[in-house]
């Protein structure tokens, strides 16, 4: 089967391109996918990842993307074209934002399967949090580029609120629930002995300014370091691309012997972050999807104290991840929190342990997986389907030839299974 993967992907730090990558270098572990990443481009030029066939032909901000991936997704002829996206994923603007969007649906109308997985609803978006200069443009906006998206062959939400959410409103498309999944093959099971020993690490990880913000974060923390010995703040990732300049500003404010700022983290250096971390804290006020630093706690074991918004109560209970919640927005709500779980070495230990479960569950193999499972079984109802509408037709010399080639298929997707099973 081959796999045209339209995603932004590293070197690139464009959103979602963590998610890319780790979804391509399962896709290129499987031994029945060819696959084409169909990348962004870079600033500045760059090697490309090992092992990886990149073909960068799309970029943010761009407003011919749709005819740069048709281009492409014609060269490559592949069997899908998977597109990882969020509403924001080819522009930060309106006009290249929704024209990006178009792309899956015309990949359909050029008859090639076109499946994408959403990391977000715009209706789930705190406008005011994501710093939206134009709300009524924006929902005018996000309305079109759903309608556009759900023209797609089929799309995966990563919620099932999100799945109820189409139905209910928008009552099209072909619209499924998946897992994120961790980005791990097979975990490792959280090492104790390098979390509060004797300092207990406290990690806030993302991109840091909008709804994600730090401020109260830090006010609980040096509440809770007054009456807990023993105990830092480790602060990872830069600055939200709407709001340059917001870490560095509070790290100059606030950075301390307690209170460390990372900045970027390159990727090689997050499982010890981590792994050697007791408790990771998500201080958000709105969401903007499943989580990537959720799952990423999960992968590790670590237990995780998050706002008590929907997204993260409808994760912690569709995904089985151990969260503790603090009321959104009140800092003795989350002191309250963290100390009764510092205080707790026995239901941290069980926390970590449960994630740890949840994560084995859902491993990137078997999320991947999955949709190759899907693609699959819509290839093989296509031909199925093809072959009954030239009987009823009467076209029986056609159907003959296609009945032959629908047991070549057959029989090739049988062969593929067999190979596919081992690693399973």
């Amino acid at each position: 089967m081959k796999i045209a993967l339209i995603t932004s992907f590293p070197p690139s730090r464009h959103a979602l391109n963590e998610y890319g990558f780790h979804v391509a270098d399962q896709l290129r572990q499987e031994r029945c996918v060819d696959l084409t990443v169909l990348g962004d481009y870079l600033p500045t030029p760059a090697e490309e990842l090992p092992g990886f066939t990149v073909v960068r032909c799309w970029g943010f901000g761009k407003h011919g993307n749709v005819a740069s991936l048709l281009r492409a997704i014609r060269k490559v002829k592949p069997d899908v074209a998977w597109f990882n996206l969020g509403f924001a994923s080819f522009g930060d603007r309106p006009l290249s934002a929704v024209l990006g969007l178009v792309a899956p649906a015309a990949a359909r109308l050029n008859g090639v399967y076109s499946h994408i997985t959403l990391h977000q609803l715009f209706e789930t978006v705190d406008l005011e949090d994501a710093a939206v200069r134009s709300p009524r443009l924006y929902r005018a906006g996000g309305w079109l580029a759903t309608h556009l998206l759900l023209s797609a062959n089929s799309l995966s939400v990563l919620m099932p609120a999100y799945r109820r959410t189409l139905d209910e409103k928008y009552r099209r498309g072909r619209v499924s629930v998946r897992s994120h999944g961790i980005f791990a093959g097979t975990p490792d099971p959280p090492d104790f002995a390098r979390r509060g020993n004797p300092t207990h690490r406290i990690l806030a990880f993302g991109k840091w300014g909008t709804y994600k913000r730090l401020e109260l974060l830090i006010e609980a923390f040096e509440r809770v370091a007054r009456k807990f010995p023993n105990v830092k703040l480790v602060i990872g990732g830069g600055d939200h691309p709407k709001t340059p300049g917001y870490v560095q500003s509070m790290a100059q404010r606030h950075a301390n012997d307690l209170i460390q700022f990372l900045g970027y983290v390159p990727e090689d250096s997050i499982p010890d972050l981590f792994r050697e971390a007791s408790l990771a804290v998500m201080p958000y006020t709105s969401s903007a999807g499943s989580s990537g630093v959720a799952h990423l706690a999960v992968q590790y074991g670590v237990p995780v104290i998050a706002s008590g918004i929907q997204d993260f109560r409808d994760l912690a209970e569709h995904e089985g991840i151990a969260m503790r919640f603090f009321t959104p927005g009140d800092a003795d709500s989350l002191v309250e929190q963290l100390l009764l779980a510092l205080n707790s070495p026995d239901e941290l230990k069980e926390m970590a342990w449960r994630s740890y479960a949840a994560g084995v569950a859902m491993s990137m193999p078997q999320v991947v997986r999955e949709y190759i499972r899907s693609f699959r079984q819509q290839e093989r109802v296509k031909v199925l389907q093809l072959a009954a509408d030239l009987r009823r037709a009467g076209q029986f010399q056609w159907a003959e030839g296609l009945a032959r080639t629908v047991g070549e298929k057959i029989q090739r997707w049988q062969d593929e299974d067999e190979v596919a099973a081992p690693s399973a």
